[in-house]
Parts: structure tokens; C-alpha cells; sequence
């Protein structure tokens, strides 16, 4: 696994960590206890008394790690779709989290707004088949546009749509592509749209095929959650996010 620059390498025996050079001891201290006890990441986050559940792809938990200042939110890596129920949380080494780190180091660079990941940790070291962890700054304040488009309307729903045109746009400039870029992986606050789930994305797409995928893609996705879950949406909704997200993605003169 290379290490990007500000992160290192942990070695723990019953696992391998790659840490922002900031939070290598609390990373390391989440693992291995003061008294030696060994633990996964998700473990520990799951355990801790001051854990906030976050439902999505199985339960991510927002949590402080061991002296850090920063919340983190973590989750396990599982796989999603028809064969999610047979390879559960299995991948072929490295897993998929070195490509996710490494994507997002690269989206926040070309401007696209997406959550710091501080963390990733894969069991067991060298094995063919590995599960991994990942921990990304939590976004204080945040929430999914699902949710926001459920429960909210007026001035929050509309500040949701404003942001995720810019979202749309920030990605297709950066010409990325979600291949998931559902309503459960835009976290909104007030003004910034970031995108989560980044190991879904690729980079390096032209500008126009990075807009047209991702927004086929989450317009897909917003018409289900309305359809079975009431959000809040139209399709005039759905043409003026388009709309807005194009003309701000048209390149700078």
C-alpha cells in the first residue's frame, strides 16, 4: 500500500493502518488499548459511549477518537448490490480503501467538497481476502438530501438543491463520475453539498460525460425516493437542478 504524503503506516500485528500523520496515535490507540487489547476500528467506534449511529451501507458511527480533537465518522467497507449478500465484506487485497483515500486527496484538490478521510485500516495484514475500515472527519451539521427532502421544506430545501447543483458542477469540472451518487451520499449543511463514498467515483471522464452520468444517476435516485418514500421532489425540481448545475459548470472565461 503506498502512503500519500501527511499519512503513514501503521503496523498492529492483527492489522495494517494508513493515518494522517496528525491522527496516527489515536488511530493507533483505537486499535491497540493502554493494556495491549486489540480491536478493530469500527469495533472500537461501535462501543464508545459517546457513538452516533448513521444508517447507510450497514451502520457507520460518528465518534471521538483516543486524544483527538476532531470527530470521525467510521464505517466498514461492504459491498453493495446483487452479489452484496455473498461477498458481504470480503475483498481482494488492498480492499478498496487505499483507491478511496487516494481519490479523495485528489477531489478535494481539483475542488470538489468531500469529507477528509483521516484513517483506513485493513485486517488481517497480507492476507488474499481483507475487510477495511475507513474514518473521515465528520461534517458537523450534516445531513443526507434524502433525509432533508423527507422531512424539510422551504428555505432548507431549497438551500439543499442550491448546494447540490454546485456539487454537480464541482464534479464535473473535476471530470469525475459517481458511479453510486445516490441521494444517501450528498451530505448537505447550509451552503456546501460534499459527496461521500468516493471509492465509487472515478476520475479523468470529459467534462460533459462526468455531468450527464452523475446527474442521470442521482436524478434516478430522487425520483425513488419520492416515489417510495415521499421526498419532496418534482420534476420541475429535477429540471431546474439541472439547469442550475449546468450553467455553473460551464468552464470560467
Amino acid at each position: 500500500m503506498s502512503v500519500p504524503p501527511g499519512y503513514e503506516r501503521l503496523l498492529l500485528g492483527h492489522a495494517v493502518a494508513v493515518a494522517r500523520t496528525d491522527f496516527a496515535f489515536s488511530i493507533r490507540r483505537a486499535l491497540v488499548g493502554a493494556d495491549g487489547a486489540r480491536s478493530r476500528l469500527h469495533e472500537f467506534a461501535a462501543r464508545h459511549p459517546s457513538a452516533r449511529a448513521l444508517q447507510g451501507r450497514g451502520t457507520a458511527y460518528a465518534v471521538t477518537l483516543p486524544q483527538a480533537a476532531a470527530r470521525v465518522v467510521v464505517r466498514h467497507n461492504r459491498h453493495g448490490g446483487l452479489l452484496g449478500s455473498l461477498t458481504g465484506d470480503l475483498f481482494f487485497a488492498p480492499t478498496r480503501a487505499p483507491q478511496e483515500l487516494n481519490i479523495s486527496l485528489e477531489l478535494s484538490r481539483l475542488g470538489v467538497p468531500t469529507p477528509d478521510i483521516i484513517a483506513y485500516v485493513v485486517y488481517p495484514p497480507g492476507g488474499l481476502l481483507q475487510r477495511a475500515d475507513v474514518a473521515s472527519v465528520e461534517i458537523a451539521g450534516g445531513r443526507d438530501l434524502a433525509d432533508i427532502l423527507v422531512q424539510d421544506g422551504g428555505p432548507e430545501r431549497a438551500a439543499a438543491f442550491a448546494a447540490t447543483a454546485h456539487l454537480l458542477a464541482a464534479l464535473a469540472r473535476a471530470g469525475a463520475r459517481h458511479a453510486d451518487l445516490n441521494a444517501k451520499n450528498v451530505l448537505i449543511t447550509y451552503e456546501t453539498a460534499y459527496v461521500l463514498d468516493v471509492d465509487r467515483a472515478t476520475l479523468g471522464e470529459t467534462h460533459d460525460a462526468a455531468f450527464e452520468a452523475n446527474l442521470t444517476r442521482l436524478a434516478r435516485s430522487l425520483r425513488k425516493w419520492r416515489d417510495r418514500f415521499g421526498a419532496r421532489i418534482s420534476e420541475r425540481d429535477l429540471m431546474d437542478l439541472q439547469s442550475t448545475a449546468r450553467r455553473l459548470a460551464l468552464p470560467q472565461q
